[in-house]
């Protein structure tokens, strides 16, 4: 017999008080239902933290990287189901239906499809490419709500702990297990990163990072390179 979902959504947040409370509302009627979110503060010095304790069952606050975070939640989650969700990334109506299915199948480990906020043609167009390469590789970035049974998780030691990439590192450990669980119906991610550094500028600079990667650069030399990507794009 199948074991009922119980899910534990892990948010790994920093310096997000504008609008941490609007987000978790979105969850509680997760909570309702008898799971549990988990919200874990990089050291934010604006009260993410003491906003966020009405609206979620449990709050944590240590150092500063979300691969850290996102582990240090997980350890604490008692469902049989992690999912690790960014605070600006809104889960579809469908999500408990869907991830109740992802544990009758015999996958370990899944994501959802992705669409950008805001009605622009590019950002559709994003959407769909970041989906079909998703599928082609069996790789997800953390924009894709990414989600896996708990023991997996710690089987596999979760998170690297590294400043960038993250999420690719442990997708290239999840498919020795199983192939992803590909939800269609989507979440939907704040597009502002993508209007704030420009479309096409964001687009260059993720495959550049990410051919970088694959060459074998490490994170800790891409995540310095992001940085001083994002401060110039903004000058």
């Amino acid at each position: 017999m199948t074991e009922p979902l119980s899910l534990s959504v892990v948010v790994p947040v920093w310096q997000e008080a504008a609008t941490i409370q609007a987000f978790l509302k979105t969850l509680q009627p997760l909570r309702a239902g008898g799971h549990e979110v988990i919200v874990v503060d990089g050291g934010s010095d604006d009260g993410t933290a003491d906003l966020a304790k009405p609206w979620c069952d449990c709050v944590l606050v240590g150092g500063r990287g979300r691969s850290l975070q996102m582990n240090a939640g997980a350890e604490a989650a008692r469902g049989n189901v992690l999912l690790f969700l960014h605070a600006d990334t809104l889960l579809p109506g469908s999500a408990l239906d869907r991830l109740g299915q992802f544990v009758a199948s015999g996958a370990q480990w899944g994501r959802f499809d992705v669409q950008l906020s805001g009605n622009r043609m590019l950002f559709l167009v994003i959407s769909w490419f970041m989906n079909h390469r998703s599928r082609l590789t069996g790789i997800a970035t953390g924009d894709q709500a990414i989600f896996v049974r708990t023991p997996v998780f710690r089987a596999l030691q979760g998170f690297a702990p590294v400043p960038l990439m993250e999420d690719v590192e442990l997708c290239n450990r999840l498919r020795t297990v199983s192939a992803p669980y590909c939800i269609k119906d989507p979440v939907i991610t704040d597009s502002r990163r993508w209007q704030q550094g420009g479309a096409w500028r964001t687009i260059f600079l993720m495959w550049r990072l990410r051919w970088r990667y694959w060459r074998g650069e490490s994170p800790e030399s891409l995540a310095v390179a992001y940085r001083a990507d994002v401060r110039n794009g903004k000058n």
